[in-house]
Order: C-alpha cells, then sequence, then structure tokens
C-alpha cells in the first residue's frame, strides 16, 4: 500500500488525485494551508467517502517547517500541486506569487531531499514557461486561432521564455526540479499543464476558465470575454490528468529528471467562443450566454496545445474524455452543487 502525499491536496486538482489514490486503496495525506475557495468542502466531502484512507494536515509551504518535513518523510509518493495559480494575481502581487511558487517549491525540495530522497516527486508546472509563443506562426479562423505549422502542438524543444510573475516564479519551479534531479538524484517529474477542467473546480475569472463560464452560466450570470475570444486550449479532463501522474509514478524509472507538455492535445482544443456555444446547446441551459467583452489580458497566449506524445511514447497513456463528454458532466455537476457557489 503506498502513502501519497498531496502537497496543495485541498484544491480542484489535489481533491481529485485524492479520490483516485484512495480509491485505488493507497493512504492519502493531504497537506494544504486551505487558501482556496472550496478547499474546506472538497476536504470535508473526501473524508466522508474514506476516513480510514485520508489524513488531513494543515500547513504552509513559504517557509520550511517540522510539519512538512514530517510529512514527506512518511510518504512513498508526492505530488506536489501547491501554488498561486493566476497570472492577474501575479502581476497585482508579485512577492506572494514569488514566495507560494518559487520559495514554496524550493523548501519542498529540501524537504525531500533531506528527509526522503528516494521518493518519486511529481511538480504540477504550467504551459506558461512557454511565454507567449509570439514565434510561432498563428492563422485565424471563423472560432479560433490556431497554430500555422504545428499540427501536433507544442513539443518540450520549444525555449522556454517565462511570462509575467506567474510565469517566472513557476518556471524557476520547474527548472529546480529539473535540476534536482539532475545535481541530487531526485526522482522529479515535471507536468507542463494546459487547461485542465473538471468536478470540485470552483473556477474564477482570473483562473480555471472552462468551470467559471460553467458556473455563471448556470447561475444566469453574465460573462466577459477578454480578447477575441478566438483564444485556443486544449482540454484534459481532471481525472485524464491524474492517471497521467499514476503512470509516471510506475514508470518512473523512465520519467524521472523528465518535463512532459500535458493536456488534451489536438484532439481536444477548444476556443473561448467553441465553449460557449457548447454550454448554450446543453439542455440545463435554459438562458443562453451572451458574453461581454473587454481587452486582451497580458501574457495569455493566442493558442496553446500540448504534444504529449513524449509522455505517451513513455508510458502509453492517453486522454479519454472529450470537451463535449467533460463540459456536460461539470454542468451537471455545478447544477446539482448550486449552493456552493452563492
Amino acid at each position: 500500500m503506498r502513502n501519497i502525499l498531496i502537497i496543495g491536496g485541498a484544491g480542484f486538482i489535489g481533491i481529485n488525485a485524492a479520490k483516485y489514490f484512495c480509491e485505488k486503496g493507497d493512504n492519502v495525506m493531504i497537506y494544504d494551508n486551505f487558501s482556496r475557495k472550496g478547499s474546506k468542502h472538497n476536504v470535508q466531502w473526501l473524508k466522508q467517502k474514506y476516513p480510514s484512507q485520508l489524513t488531513i494536515i494543515a500547513g504552509d509551504i513559504e517557509h520550511p517547517n517540522t510539519t512538512l518535513n514530517h510529512a514527506v518523510s512518511e510518504a512513498t509518493h508526492i505530488l506536489h500541486l501547491a501554488a498561486q495559480v493566476a497570472v492577474t494575481t501575479s502581476v497585482k502581487s508579485p512577492r506572494h506569487d514569488f514566495m507560494t511558487n518559487a520559495i514554496g517549491t524550493f523548501n519542498v525540495l529540501e524537504a525531500v531531499r533531506e528527509h526522503n530522497p528516494k521518493a518519486p516527486l511529481i511538480y504540477s508546472s504550467t504551459n506558461k514557461v512557454y511565454g507567449s509563443l509570439e514565434q510561432l506562426p498563428v492563422k485565424e479562423e471563423s472560432t479560433r486561432y490556431a497554430f500555422a505549422d504545428k499540427p501536433n502542438g507544442v513539443a518540450e524543444d520549444i525555449q522556454l521564455d517565462f511570462h509575467s510573475p506567474y510565469g517566472c516564479s513557476k518556471g524557476i519551479a520547474d527548472q529546480y526540479m529539473l535540476d534536482y534531479a539532475r545535481i541530487y538524484g531526485l526522482k522529479t517529474v515535471v507536468f507542463r499543464q494546459s487547461c485542465i477542467y473538471g468536478e470540485r473546480q470552483f473556477g474564477v475569472e482570473d483562473q480555471g476558465w472552462v468551470a467559471w463560464f460553467c458556473i455563471q452560466a448556470v447561475q444566469n450570470k453574465p460573462l466577459t470575454i477578454y480578447g477575441t475570444g478566438k483564444q485556443v486550449r486544449d482540454l484534459l479532463w481532471v481525472e485524464d490528468l491524474v492517471s497521467a501522474y499514476d503512470l509516471a509514478f510506475d514508470n518512473i524509472g523512465i520519467t524521472a529528471g523528465k518535463a512532459y507538455n500535458m493536456g488534451g492535445g489536438t484532439p481536444n482544443t477548444l476556443s473561448l467562443l467553441e465553449l460557449v456555444g457548447i454550454i448554450n446547446n446543453h439542455p440545463m441551459i435554459s438562458n443562453k450566454i451572451s458574453p461581454g467583452k473587454g481587452n486582451t489580458r497580458p501574457g495569455d497566449q493566442p493558442v496553446f496545445v500540448a504534444d504529449t506524445s513524449k509522455f505517451r511514447q513513455d508510458t502509453g497513456w492517453t486522454p479519454r474524455v472529450t470537451p463535449e463528454q467533460g463540459v456536460g458532466k461539470l454542468i451537471s455537476w455545478v447544477y446539482e452543487n448550486k449552493a456552493l457557489f452563492e
């Protein structure tokens, strides 16, 4: 039986990962500062389902501490998901962003190096480490932008180009993870994630756009699209992401020390405008949404699609849930849990 430590485990991805590993029969430790909206409710919900397998630890990663060290020492496998997650927030509060993402990750790495160096450690990075990708030609179509000459999306050999305080802080953490594998032999794996969405996601306007659109639509509240709405991302259902984490653990002899672009890939892309169309066609949405318009946000890539072939070749992974299926599931979950969003 594995002891899985999920740092930032009360958040959206963390709680879905915790559920997945509990269902597999593992023991799960959730380490979180509970600053994110919905985090306490997430833990309450999961604790009712798996009371004997779940341990909840309140703590922060911004400073070295014995609580973190002890949790790390007890783990057989570690997921580091704790982060400040919004570009806009990083622009407003760059110090907080740096302390959480860069210093916090350094503290996690040091805890692992000093107290449990043999444990596999997966880090949740971001496609923002590649910057705005201005060097890649983009073509404009009727409802979306698309790469002009990258039909399979962005591979890991694209030059890193940190944009925004968020891109810089996550990029620093990303590189430290890889370097601790080189210098200290830690079994670190970096996932540069695209658009992850799913149930138990308390999306807000600045982060978690698929969930945010669904939440606003179900509540019949206004939405704003920043830019043309033709911006494209590859969507990955959260359970497909967590299965990739598990495969990375299972294949750690191959995956350790590597960075992987992780998303739904070319078959699972949507623009903002196309998402609105899917939402408006859902039977639970009686009042069709008609978003307002705002200026393009700084650092917003017109297109990001992850080329996931490297991870597929190393592990055999492939996503299973299409955007149409996932958005339908997410709308149903929001509808069934309206009280959480009031």
